[in-house]
């Protein structure tokens, strides 16, 4: 817990509004500078998937592939491969398909798996004190978004991935991840399986390839441009959004909630609150109606001999009366 001279003292909210006094912005990022590679990726995607909007990249079945590719990679990339394995070693399975559930992760757009390791882990360590890289006590659009804007050097990949993700670097595979622009290739190979992919089913429904050809962008359009803005946005509300409004089971020191929308939005990672009091569990649910299709497919898994090892929820001490309250806690 940092001292109060670490605390923003103008426009302090009440006790009512968060459990924590608002923070300043950490250190490393004042003065700001202006972070052009994620600016530039960050605004050209969002601006290419605003073409969804164009009637000439419109139609239903690149939609469809946009809806099902919107809860797949995001399920199976960040939360599984990238959130529930690598982060926090909630199950093992083999290599194989650990990989797999990267090389998807990476067709999300959200930094090499290491350094995505590094950033949350640290999240935990510093969870809504300063040092965090994106507590919402700095600011909600901070939590958001701002802070992939800017350059931290906090953040700066030899010096996290020293303390953070030594256990990830051991594996060759990531650490050739981190060179030779494996992330930007990825990437690419993944608009051309998308087009790909749309030239085939353009083709069959048109029998032609001047017809098929509109249909292929289409599924880039939808299928990576407006899927990558969903599931950006369905893991940055986990990172501002529940650590602002939600109920709370467990007394944590920092403000994670629960919250019912993202809950159900992102497969089980939006029960913050349940995550934060017990980190390295594989199931984020507690509640009936906490439904965590996450560890549902992590179970799955485990049935058909795919994962080992799932950890399960520990005992930790609720709340008195916690799922009665709402909003923020005081």
């Amino acid at each position: 817990m940092p001292d109060s001279k670490h605390y923003a003292t103008a426009v302090l909210p009440s006790r009512t509004t968060f459990a924590k006094p608002l923070l300043a912005l950490p250190d490393g990022v004042q003065p700001y500078r202006i972070d052009w590679v994620n600016a530039s990726v960050i605004g050209g995607v969002h601006a290419l998937a605003l073409l969804a909007l164009m009637p000439q990249f419109f139609n239903w079945t690149a939609v469809i592939v946009a809806i099902v590719a919107a809860r797949l990679f995001g399920l199976l990339g960040i939360n599984i491969g990238y959130h529930r394995l690598l982060t926090h070693r909630g199950f093992a399975c083999p290599k194989w398909l650990e990989h797999t559930f990267v090389v998807i992760a990476i067709c999300c757009a959200e930094d090499t798996p290491a350094r995505w390791v590094a950033v949350h882990r640290r999240h935990h360590e510093t969870s809504d004190d300063r040092p965090d890289p994106h507590s919402p006590l700095a600011g909600f659009l901070w939590a958001h978004v701002g802070w992939l804007l800017v350059k931290n050097p906090e953040l700066a990949r030899l010096g996290i991935y020293e303390r953070y993700a030594r256990d990830v670097l051991r594996d060759p595979f990531y650490v050739r991840l981190e060179r030779n622009f494996w992330q930007l290739r990825i990437l690419l190979i993944q608009l051309n399986v998308f087009f790909l992919a749309g030239l085939v089913v353009g083709l069959l429904q048109t029998g032609s390839i001047l017809d098929a050809i509109p249909i292929a962008v289409s599924f880039i359009v939808w299928g990576v441009f407006v899927r990558t803005v969903f599931v950006w946005h369905q893991t940055w509300a986990v990172n501002s959004v529940t650590h602002v409004w939600g109920y709370r089971n467990f007394t944590t020191d920092d403000d994670s909630r629960n919250n019912v929308f993202i809950g159900l939005l992102a497969h089980g990672e939006g029960w913050h609150n349940n995550h934060h009091a017990d980190q390295r569990s594989a199931r984020h649910g507690r509640r009936w109606w906490e439904v965590d299709t996450t560890y549902l497919t992590i179970r799955l898994l485990e049935k058909v001999g795919l994962a080992w090892d799932v950890a399960l929820p520990r005992a930790v001490q609720e709340t008195p009366g916690a799922i009665r309250q709402t909003g923020s806690q005081t």
